[in-house]
């Protein structure tokens, strides 16, 4: 197996060297690499490889399909070109706002910055009309005052900051995890016990490095509370389980897709849910959604609570679900 050495350095242009040290021979160059390097798309790989940014010894490798052989693999991974988003009048929910920072009530369907395939229309381009100069762009051009994210497909409670004070004081919040943070999900089935934590380690699935998964080792902690309000749908059978669940899960940490996988791994995914909803609800489940008019993950971010970064003033927000969701639950409630 190729095992990735630990050098790491920055060229003096900003892009990235890797080292690679492969200790066995392998039938695909591109394969073996992708292997070796989970965080580096093997399509990504391909491009480096033609671009001539891989090098063996010394000796530039030109074919991907190539067979690797043993030694050390040099890949020069070019800077990211800056993002330089447009400001777009938008419409924004404002739930707070001053000369510090910015609380939204996101809808679900936008991106809160601008990634391949939403370029434009995202929280961003909204904050960048609203706010003019003031956003902090400590988080970098392309995500100018976000310190935190949710999908696409999420709707509810965000913050922003409008300078680089606030931008540091909010991310120190967040990575003490002095956050209060709680989402309402519907979910497939239901969780049991009706109450609990669930704790795990969450990474890159080791099958499909697009989504995330519950490991074994590796990873980064995640620690998720969840409390079921309601259950939906008589069981087909005595004994078995309800169709559906309201569920609220409150995040200690804030790891990528942390409920939809939590959830999922407890064999309740999100209604709706295109990533992880591990196979379709109940026919009149289904129903409900359709007639609901859901068409992204059941998931929304209902209350976002903690100290202003400057002012030291407690602030707590609290946002019920959009009409969708809302929608579907009183569907769910005639099963």
């Amino acid at each position: 197996m190729p095992v990735p050495a630990p050098d790491l350095d920055e060229d003096l242009d900003g892009a990235t060297v890797l080292e690679v040290q492969l200790d066995a021979r392998h039938p695909r160059l591109d394969k073996a690499l992708s292997e070796a390097l989970p965080d580096v798309s093997r399509a990504r790989l391909q491009a480096l490889i033609a671009a001539g940014a891989v090098t063996l010894d010394g000796h530039i490798l030109s074919s991907g399909s190539r067979s690797a052989e043993p030694g050390m693999y040099r890949i020069l991974v070019p800077a990211p070109a800056a993002a330089d988003p447009e400001p777009e009048d938008l419409a924004l929910t404002v739930l707070f706002e001053d000369a510090h920072l910015i609380v939204v009530d996101k809808p679900a369907g936008m991106a809160t910055h601008p990634a391949p395939g939403s370029e434009t229309g995202t929280l961003v381009n909204a904050l960048l009309h609203h706010c003019g100069d003031s956003l902090s762009g400590i988080g970098g051009v392309a995500r100018p005052g976000i310190v935190h994210r949710l999908d696409k497909g999420t709707s509810g409670v965000m913050v922003a900051a409008k300078h680089d004070r606030a931008h540091q004081g909010l991310t120190g919040l967040f990575a003490a995890h002095d956050i209060e943070r709680t989402y309402i999900a519907l979910t497939r089935g239901t969780l049991t016990p009706e109450r609990g934590r669930i704790e795990s380690r969450l990474g890159r699935s080791t099958h499909d490095r697009k989504k995330m998964a519950v490991l074994k080792t590796g990873g980064r902690e995640a620690i998720t509370d969840y409390v079921v309000e309601g259950t939906f749908g008589l069981p087909a059978k005595a004994g078995g389980a309800p169709l559906a669940a309201r569920v609220a899960c409150t995040l200690h940490t804030g790891r990528t897709h942390q409920i939809r996988v939590h959830m999922a791994s407890k064999g309740a995914p999100l209604l709706g849910d295109p990533v992880y909803g591990s196979g379709p609800p109940a026919g009149a489940v289904r129903d409900a959604i359709a007639a609901a008019g859901l068409t992204r993950q059941a998931l929304h971010a209902a209350i976002l609570g903690f100290t202003h970064p400057i002012t030291h003033e407690p602030l707590r927000f609290e946002t019920s679900p959009p009409e969708d969701m809302t929608a579907l639950q009183a569907r769910l409630e005639t099963l």
